[in-house]
């Protein structure tokens, strides 16, 4: 064990040096790319961009961050955000705008460093209309790692906006309530981005990518633990679904086809 600093967060951890691991691989091509299209990048306004993964037709999992403007704090509109499916070279398997957005309940924004912010840096986007393509299978979610465990990060990020690169094997080094902290090779632009665990063989989120730090100048990445954050997340949105009875009104039996439903007027 090695004990290093965590820099710009005040944390001492005692951390395992991390195993080998692939290293940042561009998916350039078509083959490359094949069962990672459901990755995406978010557009944020005229400049700004995350990373966020399809994990229901119409559902994109990214972090909450990404839905603030940098400079004024404010929550953007969901008419300003974008969801671009397997973008790559200038085009996207699929394009869709985002009609609501929840971000974790007690994520409040903030441009300053705090770890504790992690732990509800999660969001949850509903696209305009549900992308179902045969090539853009939405992944499924699992609980997260333990510490050593090897996972995978598919990320845009800056100075490679334009492909989606992969990174299998890097770390879990080490995991508190607050964040994971992985080995994985992140950038701005990673915000958002799903890491993945092979599970019964098959590839599945288990956290999603919050933010940058260093350990005696090593890159490392925060990573939110998914389990309960998307739970609560897709609680709220399940509840903001759900039917509102009509005030006054109450319905005392169901008519049939022809005649109707029957009700009782107060």
């Amino acid at each position: 064990m090695v004990k290093r600093w965590f820099l710009g967060l005040g944390l001492c951890l005692a951390l395992p040096v991390a195993a080998q691991d692939s290293g940042l691989v561009a998916l350039t091509t078509g083959d490359a790319v094949k069962g990672w299209q459901a990755v995406g990048k978010l557009t944020l306004g005229d400049h700004a961009f995350c990373t966020g993964v399809l994990i229901g037709p119409q559902l994109v999992l990214t972090a909450a961050h990404c839905l603030y403007d940098k400079t004024s704090g404010t929550r953007m509109a969901d008419a300003d955000i974008t969801f671009q499916a397997g973008w790559r070279n200038g085009r996207a398997e699929a394009y869709r705008g985002v009609r609501r957005s929840l971000t974790h309940p007690d994520y409040a924004y903030s441009a300053q460093e705090d770890l504790s912010r992690v732990a509800d840096d999660l969001a949850l986007l509903e696209l305009d209309q549900p992308i179902l393509l045969p090539q853009l299978q939405p992944f499924a979610t699992a609980a997260q790692p333990g510490s050593g465990d090897r996972v995978s990060v598919v990320s845009y990020a800056k100075d490679r906006a334009e492909i989606p690169s992969i990174q299998q094997g890097c770390t879990v080094l080490t995991q508190f309530r607050e964040a994971m902290v992985l080995s994985c090779d992140i950038d701005f632009g990673s915000s958002g981005a799903p890491v993945f665990a092979l599970r019964d063989g098959v590839q599945k989120v288990v956290s999603v990518i919050s933010a940058k730090a260093e350990m005696e100048g090593r890159k490392v990445a925060l990573a939110v633990p998914l389990d309960a954050p998307l739970a609560l997340l897709r609680a709220e949105m399940e509840a903001e679904d759900a039917p509102k009875a009509t005030p006054g009104v109450r319905v005392i039996s169901g008519g049939d086809a022809a005649a109707g439903a029957k009700f009782l007027s107060p």
